[in-house]
Formats: C-alpha cells, structure tokens, sequence
C-alpha cells in the first residue's frame, strides 16, 4: 500500500485533451467538430490517490502474474461496510476482468442455453445481448415511464410476473439504473426480491454506480442485502471504475454469498477469463482506501452540472426528462422531435455525440453523459439548443 495522500481541492472545471490520448469515447469523432457526450466515461482525472499509487507500482519495473493482496480485500469489504452497511466477506469475492464480461459470464454459468433471461428496459446495452450471445431467451418488460405520481421511472412488477416462464431463470437488475439514474427504494427492492424468490430465480444485480448517489435524501441498498434469503439466490456485480474514472484499468468483482452458487461460477468462468489486472487492483486499492474526499467532492460538481442540464431539458417544449437520482447519465425523451433515430439527428445538426436510445431497447430517446467540466456541458447545451431553436 502506498503511503496516504492528502486529496485537497480537485480541480473539476479543468479542460483534459482526451481528443488526443488513446480515449475511445474521443476517438469516435477524432478530427471532427463534435463533442462526445456518449459512452459513461468521465473527463475528470482520477483521484491523486489513485495516480500516485499507480506511479508507484510502475516505478517497481516489474509486472509478472500478481495475486489480489489481503489489503485489496479489505479495503472493498471495508468501502462497502462504511458507505453501503453491507457485510462482505473476501471470501464472497470473486474478482473480475469487467463488468460487461461479469454480466455474460452469470448467463453462462447459471443460465443453460435455451432457458429464459428476464431484463427490464431501458438498460444498459450489454443486458440485451447476453441472452443471445448465451443462446438464451430473452425477456424483457418494460419499465413504467414518469407521469404526474411518481415524477421518475419504475418497474412493473405486475408485467414481470406475466412475463415470468418456467423456464425463466435469471433477472438481470441494474441499480442505480443506467440510462434513467434511478435509485430504486427498499420498497421496490423488496418487491424484486419477493418476485424472484416466489418464481425460483436468481438475480443478477449491476451496482457499479452505487456510489454516485446524487439525492441528498436518497440511499443505495445492495439487493443483497435485504435479507438471507435473497443474498443467497444474488451475484452483485461491482467495481470502483464509474466512480473514480478508471474503468480503463479492468478491475471489477463478483460478491456471491453462496458458497455452491460461488464454485458454480468459478468453475464456470476458469479459462475463459484473464485475471485482474495488476494496475487495476492497485488502482482500485488506492480508491477504497484514500478516494472518498474526492467522491464527495465530484458528487457535488455533478449536483451542479445536473441542474443545468435539468433546467435547460425544461426549457424546450420538445424535450423531457426526469432528474437522475444517481449516475452522470440523463435518459431524454425526444419522441416529440419526430426522428427515427434522435442520436444521429443531433449529432448531424448540433455537433453533440449522444448515446442512441434504440440501443437500451427504448428508440426515441438519448443518453447524455455529463459527467465533464461544466464549460463543456454548458458548450454541448448551447449547440443543441441552437439546433432545435433553428428546427423550430
């Protein structure tokens, strides 16, 4: 471990060159006049913690297989046990290359080809590819949209249940929920529970952006965590990359609380996936242990860059959105605009990159990354607005 840094003031408002790096969320429009606000990446460097860690570990000059330190271990139990009152053992953990490969592999393992995947959408891309690329089906419901009640996104668990087959056998959940940045209440998380322990299935839940909860009166409740029960029948998958911009570095984890559904997937996954990258746990070490001053202060500047984000959504009659709970993410509903795909639209008259909402099952929408300084939010915002002000 590397010896404690002092995480003054972060300077959130400086302007990175990422269009020159090796950045794929910049290199999509290398050359071009456009400004990325698509893949969930941030453009923000990392915590000083995390930089001077990994410096340091290089400065070492040699990177021959590692093993995960005991100190990694603790430091994940300990972030959880502090900021999420979730009782994790190491030896729960299964530590993972990427969440993406973490969501196929729990297909892989627990879901035999020809049997069912329940997602809700929108979501996350990746849900809705797993269950092909697994020779699975898929079934998916539809999350309620916001009306004049709920003022947010919810899910249908009434449409889950008529959805719900014999030969259903996993529910992939995603909370905070990416696109729409919800934070489901333990309310809603007790109904999931309740609806996958009545119908014998296991739940699959991505929690990677649990700790960019933006709601000051809000929480994020591991599923896991409910109850004995419900811990039993769970994989969550988690990582520190979304919080503290390091997803480059490829460390996630699996926590299955299960022992035999724990060897399952180990057993599953040997030879298929690379070990953890040796940086990356350094990095993430570093992040658990000395990042939560700058997280705090992130969140913040993220606070602020929603409301402006939210304020302009409310200014043009043609566009809605609900305030995000969690996530630098905002899910815009551009149906009004009359396009078949509002992503390229916008691209080709504004400049602004944005995330297709076809591709999280939803077309009609987009997905705006404002995670960045608040001058490129505020630029991207300007050159969509003359835009649609020039449609009109």
């Amino acid at each position: 471990m590397s010896n404690p840094v002092s995480e003054t003031s972060h300077n959130f408002d400086q302007i990175l060159r990422r269009d020159q790096t090796d950045s794929i969320k910049w290199q999509r429009y290398q050359g071009q006049d456009v400004i990325p606000m698509w893949i969930a990446d941030m453009d923000f460097a990392s915590p000083d913690a995390v930089i001077q860690a990994l410096q340091s570990r290089v400065a070492e000059g040699v990177f021959g297989y590692g093993s995960v330190s005991s100190s990694m271990k603790d430091a994940l139990c300990g972030w959880y046990a502090r900021h999420h009152n979730w009782v994790i053992t190491p030896e729960s953990i299964v530590w993972l290359p990427g969440l993406v490969c973490g969501l196929h592999a729990v297909a892989r393992a627990f879901a035999p080809a020809g049997q069912s995947v329940m997602t809700h959408t929108p979501v996350y891309p990746p849900f809705l590819k797993l269950a092909e690329r697994n020779q699975n089906h898929l079934q998916t419901v539809a999350m309620r949209e916001p009306d004049a009640i709920t003022a947010q996104w919810t899910l249908d668990i009434e449409a889950m249940q008529a959805a719900c087959t014999s030969d259903t056998r996993l529910f992939m959940f995603c909370n905070p929920h990416n696109p729409t940045g919800r934070v489901f209440t333990e309310y809603e998380l007790q109904q999931i529970a309740d609806f996958c322990l009545e119908n014998n299935l296991l739940i699959c839940s991505d929690e990677i952006h649990c700790d960019l909860v933006l709601d000051q009166d809000k929480t994020h409740r591991p599923v896991a965590a409910l109850n004995d029960q419900i811990a039993a029948r769970s994989v969550t998958l988690v990582a520190p990359s979304k919080t503290f911009n390091i997803a480059g570095l490829a460390c996630s984890a699996a926590i299955i609380p299960d022992r035999k559904l724990r060897q399952q997937f180990k057993q599953s996954i040997q030879g298929f996936l690379p070990e953890v990258n040796i940086l990356g746990l350094v990095a993430a070490e570093a992040a658990f242990q000395q990042g939560d001053s700058w997280r705090c202060q992130l969140i913040d500047y993220l606070r602020q860059n929603r409301q402006q984000l939210k304020q302009w959504v409310d200014s043009r009659p043609e566009l809605s959105m609900a305030a995000p709970e969690a996530t630098y993410l905002g899910w815009i509903d551009c149906r009004t605009l009359e396009q078949e795909v509002p992503a390229r639209y916008l691209l080709n008259e504004s400049g602004v990159a944005l995330s297709e909402g076809a591709d999280f099952g939803l077309p009609g929408f987009v997905r705006i990354n404002f995670g960045c300084p608040a001058a490129q939010l505020e630029e991207a915002l300007q050159r969509l607005d003359r835009a649609l002000t020039t449609r009109c």
